[in-house]
């Protein structure tokens, strides 16, 4: 098992994985709000520029040169997409979460870092598979990549429509017949759904999916981290969209190291 440690920084407590030890990363709670990543990177190193998004449950994953290049053409002031990989060292890239799940990927070999704000809809259009394959572009392998999931929602309390589900299944079960996937899913060993008592309704963990995602692709579970913690039975640290029905978030970032 990988493990998890709490820090603290001016008084306040964030996450941090044994797994992604060769980079600067933390997976803030909500006593940081509403601070925001330019003032959050002080925290993992203060030498860093902070990257982040307008994030749009959506599978696109973008360099911070495609960021800079898309806020000095246009009038936004963030660019649109749900993932970031760096592409020089001293880049900090961040992502907001309320119950979906934050992820963190470092390149052993070439620094390189990336993070993904994979909610159910992002894991069903594969957003980690399409953030893999830019690092992989940039020179990555797949064996030298460390991927930690946050705190998110956890399955027993992530109620869905069967429909979500087939969704979602669909992104590791080809199959266009909705029954089919479901049940499919039920079989798998340690599934990603579990049975609801409301017709048509079931149990998810996204990041289950997400980590068969990865397996899929030939990373193995060593190479995996998910932490112990759901932000829906975790009021005193994490905000939940589903508890509270309030836009706040919790920041995830990881500074990218020298090659």
């Amino acid at each position: 098992m990988h493990t998890w440690h709490w820090h603290n920084w001016e008084g306040l407590p964030y996450l941090t994985c044994n797994l992604l030890k060769p980079w600067s990363h933390g997976f803030f709670t909500q006593q940081f709000w509403p601070r925001l990543p330019n003032e959050l990177t002080q925290a993992l190193q203060p030498a860093a520029s902070a990257y982040r998004l307008k994030q749009v449950h959506g599978n696109t994953v973008l360099t911070p040169q495609e960021v800079d290049d898309h806020v000095n053409t246009s009038d936004d002031d963030l660019a649109l997409a749900d993932g970031l990989i760096s592409q020089q060292p001293l880049q900090a890239v961040w992502v907001a979460s309320a119950d979906c799940t934050p992820v963190l990927i470092g390149d052993v070999k070439t620094g390189q870092v990336a993070a993904l704000h994979a909610g159910w809809r992002g894991t069903a259009a594969k957003i980690i598979p399409e953030a893999i394959m830019r690092m992989r572009s940039h020179g990555s392998s797949l064996a030298d990549l460390r991927v930690a999931m946050g705190p998110a929602i956890a399955g027993e309390v992530y109620q869905v429509s069967v429909e979500v589900a087939a969704e979602i299944g669909s992104s590791i079960i080809p199959d266009d017949d909705l029954e089919k996937i479901v049940d499919t899913l039920h079989d798998l060993p340690n599934s990603p759904l579990l049975r609801d008592i409301e017709p048509g309704k079931v149990r998810l963990d996204v990041r289950r999916v997400n980590v068969l995602q990865l397996e899929q692709l030939g990373i193995s579970l060593e190479q995996i981290a998910i932490a112990p913690y759901c932000t829906f039975q975790t009021p005193e640290h994490f905000f939940s969209y589903r508890r509270e029905r309030e836009k706040k978030v919790q920041w995830s970032g990881i500074v990218s190291g020298s090659k």
